[in-house]
C-alpha cells in the first residue's frame, strides 16, 4: 500500500499514552489504565503501540500483488477500468499446470460506469418513547459480511484518493452496524453446563451523548462437540463475472483453506454453475485432500450465471448424502450477479425458503468488486437458515474458513429472537443501534412460525441500545393518546431498566424455548469495560461513516484514543487493523 505513516490522530494519541500500557487479556478489565499495583513486569512502550498498529494495518493484502497470485486494478483516462491478467492460484508444491482461470493475452478494458454493486439501503433506527412502544423485537444476526466489505472499501478509497478515482464498493447507507460490531472477539463468559447461552449486560454513560445511557448485551452460545460428520456441498460460481483476481481465484484459495480441516467423517461434493450446473465431485470422503484440491484448482471462469440451476443441483446432491443428526449444508461462493434463470431477489428467496425445508442450511461466501450483489447474498443466507461472509482477501479467508467456519456451521440455536421490554418508570426512550433489517413485530416474538436467526457453537452476539433515562432533559417526540395508560405495566418498580427475553429452537426442534434476564438499576456503572468500549467505538465509526444524525460528539480521534487503551490491541490483529482503518478515515475527512 502507499500509506507509510500513521494519521495525525494516531500520532497525537500515541504521545498521550501512558508508557506503562499493559499487555493483558481484555477479560474483566475496564477501559481505564490499571493502577501501578496491577502492572506486570512487561510494559508496552509508545513505540510498540505505534509499530503494532502500523505494521498490522499495512499487512492488508486486498489490493496487493501477492507473489503473482493476484493482480492489481488500474484506472483509465476515460474513467473506465483496466484489469490485468489473472494468474494461477495453485501452490508451488501442487502439481497442477493449468491456470485457475482463462488468461487473456492482453489487459481487459471495461469502459464507462462499471460499478454495478447492489445494496439494500438501511433506514437507521431513531428513538422510540416507551409510552408509545416499550417492546423492541428482532432476529439474531451473527453475520460479519458488512465489516470486511467496509474494510475493502476504505482501503480502496485511500489507495485511490490522490488520483481522484473511486473503486466503488459499499454504499454508506447500506452499512449494517451490527455486523461491524459482531465481527470482533469479545471476552464474554462461556455458557454454563446445561445452559444454551451466557448473557452479560451493562449500563454505562453513553460516550457520544451526555443525556443518554448505553445498554450493552453480550451473548455467547454454548459450545458443542463439532467432531461429528458433515455433508457439505461447495456450490461455486464459475461464470465470467468471477474471472477477476478477487473472484474465482480468491474463492479457490478459500475453499482450499476450508478443506484442510475435513476428515473421513465428512462427505464433500462440488457443484459449479455458469450457463449450466455441473457436478464436479460427489460424496467424496473429506480426507481425500489431494483429490479435492485438484478439483478446486481445475475450475475456470466463463459464461453466464445460472444461479437457480446451481442451487437446485446443489440441494439435490445435499439431500442425496444427507446425514441424520449431522451438519448438512450448501456453501455458496459467488458475487451474487445472477443473470440466467431465476435472478430476482424475491424469486431467489422463494426458492431458498422452499429448499431449507429439506433440513439443508445455506451459507454464503461473497467475492468480487464492481458487480457485487450484497443485497441478494444477504437475502439468500437469511432465508436459508445460514450465515454470510464477505471474503476480501486471503487473511479474511483464513479467519472465516479456518478459524470460525466450523462453529458457524454447527447451529446450536435455531430461529433465535430477542425482545427487550423497557420499563417506562426508568426509561423514557430507547434506540437500537443496528439490526434495522432484523426488526419484528412484538407479537412475532412468541410466534414459532416466524423465523429468527441461527447462532452457532460458541458464537457471540453483541447488542447495543442508546437509552434516555426517565427525567432526562433531552427533547423527545411525543404522541398524544386518547386511551393511554401509563400504569399498564406488570412491574411498577423503579429497580429495573428493562428485561431481556430470548427465544430459540433446538437445531432439530420446532417449538421455541424462552429464557429471561432482567436488567436492574444496580447494573449501572460509570466505567466501561473493554468489551463495551470496543463495541461502542465500532458503533461510533459506523455512525460517522453513515453520516448518522445520532453520532453526537463522536470523533475519529477520540475513538482511537479510547480504543487504543484496550490491551487486546497488542494481541488481536483485527483490532489493531481497525484502528489503522479509523486513522485512514480520519485522514480522508
Amino acid at each position: 500500500m502507499k500509506r507509510k505513516t500513521l494519521s495525525k490522530s494516531l500520532r497525537s494519541y500515541i504521545s498521550l499514552v501512558i508508557a506503562g500500557m499493559l499487555l493483558l487479556s481484555a477479560c474483566g478489565r475496564t477501559a481505564d489504565i490499571p493502577d501501578d499495583e496491577d502492572k506486570p513486569d512487561t510494559v508496552i512502550t509508545e513505540e510498540d503501540i505505534r509499530d503494532r498498529i502500523e505494521d498490522v494495518g499495512k499487512d492488508y493484502d486486498g489490493l496487493e500483488d501477492d507473489d503473482g497470485k493476484f493482480t492489481l486494478f488500474g484506472g483509465t483516462t476515460n474513467g473506465g477500468m483496466v484489469m490485468y491478467e489473472a494468474a494461477t492460484v495453485c501452490d508451488a508444491e501442487e502439481a497442477v499446470s493449468s491456470p485457475s482461470v482463462s488468461i487473456p493475452t492482453e489487459p481487459v478494458i471495461i469502459d464507462g460506469d462499471w460499478n454495478t454493486e447492489g445494496y439494500n439501503q438501511i433506514t437507521e433506527a431513531g428513538f422510540i418513547t416507551t409510552g408509545t412502544n416499550r417492546f423492541s423485537t428482532f432476529g439474531a444476526d451473527v453475520d460479519t459480511a458488512t465489516y470486511s466489505n467496509f474494510r475493502r472499501t476504505v482501503y480502496e478509497a485511500y489507495e485511490w484518493k490522490d488520483e481522484g478515482y473511486s473503486m466503488g464498493g459499499l454504499d454508506r447507507e447500506a452499512l449494517r452496524v451490527e455486523e461491524m460490531i459482531n465481527y470482533f472477539e469479545y471476552s464474554y463468559p462461556e455458557a454454563k453446563n446445561g445452559e444454551k447461552f451466557s448473557v452479560s449486560q451493562t449500563i454505562v454513560p453513553c460516550p457520544w451523548n451526555e443525556d443518554t445511557l448505553l445498554y450493552r448485551v453480550g451473548v455467547r452460545a454454548e459450545k458443542v462437540d463439532i467432531s461429528g460428520g458433515s455433508n457439505i456441498v461447495f456450490l461455486v460460481d464459475t461464470s465470467g463475472s468471477m474471472f477477476w483476481n478477487n473472484g474465482l481465484p480468491l474463492a479457490q484459495e478459500a475453499l482450499k483453506i476450508l478443506q484442510k480441516n475435513l476428515t473421513e467423517n465428512d462427505r464433500i461434493s462440488i457443484v459449479t454453475y455458469a450457463g449450466d450446473a455441473s457436478v464436479r465431485a460427489e460424496g467424496l470422503s473429506g480426507d481425500q485432500h489431494s483429490e479435492i484440491k485438484k478439483i478446486i484448482n481445475s475450475l475456470e471462469a466463463g459464461g453466464g450465471t445460472n444461479g437457480e440451476g446451481g442451487i437446485l443441483k446443489a440441494y439435490e446432491i445435499a439431500e442425496k448424502y444427507f446425514i441424520e443428526g449431522g451438519n448438512n449444508r450448501v456453501i455458496l461462493c459467488t458475487d451474487g450477479d445472477f443473470n440466467l434463470g431465476t435472478s430476482s431477489e424475491a424469486g431467489l428467496i422463494e426458492l431458498i425458503e422452499e429448499k431449507k425445508e429439506t433440513g439443508v442450511f445455506l451459507s454464503c461466501l461473497g467475492f468480487g468488486t464492481g458487480n457485487y450483489k450484497d443485497d441478494k447474498m444477504e437475502a439468500l443466507a437469511d432465508h436459508g437458515n445460514g450465515n454470510y461472509f464477505y471474503i476480501d482477501c486471503t487473511a479474511e479467508a483464513e479467519k472465516a474458513l479456518e478459524n470460525e467456519i466450523w462453529s458457524t456451521l454447527y447451529t446450536v440455536a435455531k430461529d433465535t429472537k430477542f425482545q427487550v421490554e423497557f420499563n417506562p418508570n426508568t426509561v423514557a426512550a430507547y434506540r437500537i443501534i443496528g439490526y434495522e433489517n432484523r426488526q419484528m413485530a412484538a407479537e412475532d416474538f412468541a410466534d414459532d412460525a416466524k423465523d429468527g436467526g441461527e447462532v452457532g457453537s460458541g458464537q457471540t452476539v453483541t447488542i447495543l441500545y442508546e437509552i434516555v433515562p426517565a427525567g432526562s432533559n433531552m427533547d423527545l417526540p411525543t404522541v398524544e393518546s386518547r386511551y393511554g395508560d401509563d400504569e399498564a405495566t406488570l412491574i411498577t418498580s423503579d429497580d429495573e431498566y428493562c428485561v431481556l427475553n430470548i427465544r430459540y429452537k433446538e437445531p432439530d426442534g420446532n417449538e421455541s424455548k424462552l429464557v429471561t434476564y432482567p436488567v436492574t438499576t444496580e447494573m449501572f456503572t460509570e466505567e466501561m469495560d473493554y468489551d463495551t468500549s470496543w463495541a461502542a467505538g465500532v458503533a461510533q465509526v459506523g455512525m460517522l461513516y453513515r453520516g448518522s444524525d445520532y453520532a453526537g460528539t463522536s470523533d475519529y480521534e477520540d475513538i482511537i484514543e479510547r480504543l487504543s487503551k484496550d490491551p487486546a490491541v497488542m494481541t488481536d490483529d483485527y483490532k489493531a487493523q481497525f484502528l489503522y482503518i479509523v486513522g485512514m478515515l480520519e485522514e480522508m475527512e
